[in-house]
């Protein structure tokens, strides 16, 4: 049963309260948009999702369904139960920031996740000093045999969708990430919708 629906238009960001054993689910409306995906233990906010020790976790780039994201306390936070994407994500991208963008050419401010990611946990309440690693939904970063990585545009079709379940309360941060100077929204950020629902 869904609970809550939310709007994250293009190049902004939402977060929302998940309890454990309920459903997250992120989707991506008009397909090949990046969700770039944080997630707090809503007990600690010191505790997040860690990319990298999922990674050690999953002896893997990336959770195959059933298996967990852990924190950097190496504790499941949420579970991946379903996905209808092709199953193109990424866990070795840097969320997007000013210095990003200026290092890119580009003058003047641009909206980033990094940002994204600060203010939303700010209209909770909590002050993010340090950007986690993200859990990049829809991002197609391929590691060549060469070990070089490519920078692909979003396989995901309209209403891709991934879907995780909270193994404890969490606070999650998703930014509709609003890269236009390289090619992983085809060069055209659009919007995400965040799910809540009960199982």
């Amino acid at each position: 049963m869904e609970l809550t629906k939310v709007h994250v238009p293009a190049r902004e960001g939402r977060a929302v309260r998940v309890a454990a054993g309920q459903l997250v689910r992120v989707s991506t409306p008009e397909g090949a948009q990046v969700s770039d995906f944080f997630a707090f233990c809503a007990a600690d906010t010191t505790e997040h999702l860690s990319a990298a020790h999922t990674r050690g976790h999953t002896s893997r780039l990336f959770p195959r369904l059933g298996e967990a994201f852990v924190t950097d306390r190496r504790r499941p936070i949420l579970t991946l139960v379903d996905d209808t994407s092709p199953g193109r994500h990424d866990m070795l991208i840097a969320a997007c920031d000013p210095a990003r963008y200026e290092l890119l050419g580009y003058e003047g401010w641009h909206a980033s996740c990094a940002e994204n990611l600060r203010s939303v946990m700010r209209e909770l309440g909590v002050g993010v000093t340090t950007v986690p690693q993200p859990v990049n939904f829809f991002m197609d970063i391929p590691v060549t045999l060469q070990d070089v990585i490519e920078w692909r545009s979003s396989p995901a079709a309209p209403d891709a969708a991934v879907t995780l379940q909270a193994e404890m309360d969490c606070l999650v941060a998703v930014s509709a990430c609003p890269q236009d100077l390289v090619d992983i929204n085809g060069m055209r950020p659009g919007p995400l919708e965040i799910e809540i629902l009960d199982k």
